[in-house]
């Protein structure tokens, strides 16, 4: 029963799912009644619904899809590896709980759910930034819709596969246990790499792709993202924020022993 794998079941805000502890089944249900992936669903299809209204043809609409999916990954690498692991928000007060909630309480605790899917509030004005431009430049408003909509779906697809990289679940395909062994990497060996949820193609080109443990010295930052003691007493505020000082290690963390 999913009930003996959380603590206070809360479906309504997620905090009871504990990636480390559940299993495929169980990641499923979650998922799928977590209220930020249908608001996700919901926005798609009233996406759907304005490119039927506005459709620009079969031809526009699908070039700002196919450039939607071929922008995403390379947003994704700078959003995530200079915002998300950047040390310029947390030094700001007025930034510092932006930047606990969208990256910094991840990388404390990788295994919780409600930390590891963005707040719509952050994430839909940034999808909403990527896609938007492309899309009306290519088909006007309904252009728009349809890179929009692309957009929302992709970001559902990323969060599933970045569900099971913290899942305490083998992936029984091949080219998803490697995508889950790299992500791995990110949070419990070196975060400064492997940046990708799907795809490692950037990092590639940017030269901070890595296989395994040997390639490189483990950072002494992973789980904190360089905010430790001596930062948190320069840049107080994510601190007061937590109620707690920095760990460096997340709290109650379970080895990824499936993931290798």
């Amino acid at each position: 029963m999913i009930g003996t794998t959380l603590h206070n079941t809360n479906l309504r805000t997620g905090r009871s799912f504990d990636l480390g502890k559940m299993n495929l089944r169980q990641l499923w249900i979650a998922y799928l009644t977590y209220p930020t992936i249908l608001l996700y669903i919901v926005l798609a299809v009233i996406s759907l619904v304005v490119l039927a209204r506005q459709f620009p043809g079969i031809g526009p609409a699908l070039v700002a899809a196919g450039a939607v999916v071929a922008v995403y990954p390379l947003a994704w690498y700078m959003i995530h590896r200079f915002i998300l692991h950047g040390r310029f928000l947390y030094r700001m007060k007025w930034t510092a709980t932006l930047w606990k909630r969208i990256h910094f309480d991840h990388h404390q605790d990788p295994h919780l759910l409600d930390v590891l899917f963005g707040s719509p509030l952050n994430t839909i004005p940034t999808i909403a930034i990527i896609t938007l431009p492309i899309g009306y430049l290519i088909g006007n408003v309904g252009g728009a819709a349809a890179a929009m909509g692309t957009g929302l779906v992709i970001t559902c697809i990323y969060e599933f596969f970045h569900c099971i990289q913290h899942l305490n679940y083998k992936p029984r395909m091949r080219w998803i246990q490697k995508m889950k062994q790299r992500h791995v990497l990110h949070h419990f060996h070196d975060e400064d790499g492997n940046y990708g949820i799907t795809s490692f193609v950037v990092d590639r080109v940017f030269g901070t792709y890595y296989v395994d443990a040997r390639a490189r010295p483990r950072s002494a930052h992973v789980f904190n993202l360089g905010y430790d003691l001596e930062e948190a007493g320069r840049y107080p505020w994510v601190m007061e924020q937590t109620g707690a000082p920095p760990r460096d290690r997340p709290d109650g963390a379970t080895p990824q022993r499936n993931a290798a």
